[in-house]
């Protein structure tokens, strides 16, 4: 019985194979040949695979690249052959940039701009004299090269070298002189002379009076009133003015000057920020200030008359030029932040003056203003008081530039949430230090680029004070083309190739380093 069961088993799993082998044979397929290679992937790298994906994978950009690679053809190989490769590179008048004598077509007369090469940099300044020129550029890349590396520690220290002790010194270095009074004394005649100014205004109101005869009794009246607020002011400015004459009255003034100063600064700042509890770090760091001040003008000599003066109607080229652009990016920001939190402000007077200055800056033209900050402006100050012809364009550059930064600050202080200012609020911060620690810090980071787009349009139209007889790089390039020895027919467009050369490396170099520094505080955003 076992035999038959075992048989039955084994019949049973026989037809159950011979059934699946059926079903197999009937469902499944063998490729009895190899599957076709597939083609190989499209190249997207390197330079056959930017052709492919960028510049002839479609119609439109087969157009837009042929059309481009014909307008660098028309432009870029006419560039270069004038610039290197018909250029003239060695000569000593303009027979060496001459066709004829050249035995080829001549480009670029590079012989023109070696000649006039000092001339470009530094003007008219007196050629012995000039080493106070460079003295002050290495002075100004010491101390910018480690402001704009990020990693480098001490910023607040660099920028407060860069930003306030450069400028003093590049004063002294390059205009000269020395001092003859410091903080006390130099406080003490503005202050008078402004006195001045307005018993003397109400001195002529008083006469004006009694030749109008409707409004002259109320003239005679506020004459009057200035003259009686001149008096009252001369009593407040007793002490300073005698203070002033006891400096002067001392051996040594400037440093009779600089010891007052010295030891009155410190003294508040050390009242100023909490007196004996928590006012000597400040005293110290006071101290320490005029210490190193003290160590400038003992070095420089200026208590004993300083360097040779040197009139800034003699500067020119490179030099004015960066004096002009840098002053005037420097000086603008803190007149921009100042309208720009102004025209935000809750108080109407404040808001209103802040308006009424940007639209009214906005609404001239560059030139304008220099011509009114040169002969205008010397009106509006005290009798007496004098101002330099290029600090006055400066001042005009620097309103006028605050005017534009303003509009560029105020839309970055838009862009901060409402929420922000209410937490710290909440915190118990003050305004100051919310806009500072908070607001400011977050506002700039958002306008960078329209920051820098200012800079740069403001290095460039620093060519325009050549109207009102400051020769600037392009002002001085303009003066080498009447020297007749350099008369060619290519001279022209040579000295304007090489300062459109100087331009583009100061503006493009602007905009690299925004373009890193954006990049570096945005990095969170990326995350």
């Amino acid at each position: 019985m076992d035999g038959g069961l075992d048989g039955a088993l084994v019949n049973e799993e026989s037809w159950a194979m011979s059934e699946m082998e059926s079903e197999l044979s009937t469902r499944a397929f063998v490729r009895q040949e190899l599957v076709a290679e597939r083609t190989a992937p499209i190249k997207t790298t390197g330079l056959v695979g930017l052709f492919r994906t960028r510049l002839f994978n479609s119609p439109t950009n087969i157009l837009l690249t042929i059309g481009s690679i014909l307008l660098l053809w028309f432009t870029v190989v006419p560039a270069v052959k004038f610039l290197l490769i018909d250029a003239v590179w060695t000569g000593k008048d303009r027979t060496a940039c001459l066709a004829e004598n050249a035995g080829h077509t001549v480009g670029a007369c590079w012989p023109f701009v070696q000649a006039k090469f000092s001339q470009f940099i530094y003007g008219f300044y007196p050629e012995a004299e000039r080493w106070r020129v460079d003295l002050t550029f290495i002075l100004a890349a010491l101390l910018l090269v480690p402001l704009l590396i990020p990693r480098l520690p001490a910023k607040g220290l660099n920028a407060g070298l860069f930003f306030i002790g450069l400028p003093i010194v590049a004063f002294f270095l390059l205009h000269g002189g020395g001092l003859r009074g410091f903080g006390v004394s130099w406080t003490a005649g503005l202050l008078a002379g402004f006195n001045d100014s307005i018993a003397d205004g109400g001195g002529k109101l008083a006469n004006v009076s009694q030749t109008v005869p409707v409004l002259g009794p109320v003239l005679w009246l506020l004459g009057e009133f200035l003259v009686l607020l001149s008096t009252g002011i001369s009593y407040v400015l007793w002490p300073l003015a005698r203070l002033r004459d006891q400096i002067q009255a001392s051996v040594s003034p400037v440093w009779a000057d600089f010891a007052a100063t010295a030891a009155i600064v410190s003294l508040l700042l050390f009242f100023l920020n909490g007196g004996v509890r928590t006012g000597w770090r400040a005293l110290a760091a006071s101290l320490a200030v005029f210490a190193g001040i003290g160590l400038v003008v003992s070095v420089m000599g200026l208590d004993r008359g300083g360097l040779p003066v040197v009139d800034t109607r003699l500067w020119g080229g490179l030099l004015v030029t960066l004096v002009v652009s840098v002053v005037g990016i420097v000086a603008s920001m803190p007149v921009g932040i100042a309208l720009a939190l102004g025209r935000r402000s809750t108080i109407p007077l404040i808001r209103i003056f802040s308006i009424a200055f940007i639209e009214f800056w906005r609404g001239v033209p560059l030139i304008t203003v220099l011509f009114f900050a040169t002969y205008m402006l010397p009106l509006f100050v005290p009798a007496g008081f004098t101002i330099d012809g290029l600090a006055r364009a400066l001042i005009g550059i620097a309103l006028f530039a605050g005017a534009y930064q303003a509009e560029v600050i105020r839309g970055g202080l838009q862009a901060i949430p409402r929420g922000q200012v209410e937490a710290a609020s909440a915190l118990g911060l003050s305004y100051w230090k919310t806009t500072g620690l908070i607001v400011m810090p977050q506002a700039l980071r958002h306008v960078i680029p329209g920051l820098v787009n200012s800079f740069i349009a403001l290095f460039k139209d620093t060519s325009l004070v050549s109207i009102v007889a400051l020769f600037d790089l392009l002002g001085q390039l303009r003066a080498a083309f009447a020297d007749p020895s350099w008369s060619t027919p290519t001279t022209l467009f040579t000295g304007f190739a090489f300062t459109g050369l100087i331009y583009f490396a100061f503006c493009f170099g602007m905009s690299r380093y925004s373009l890193f520094v954006e990049s570096r505080l945005n990095a969170h955003r990326r995350n």
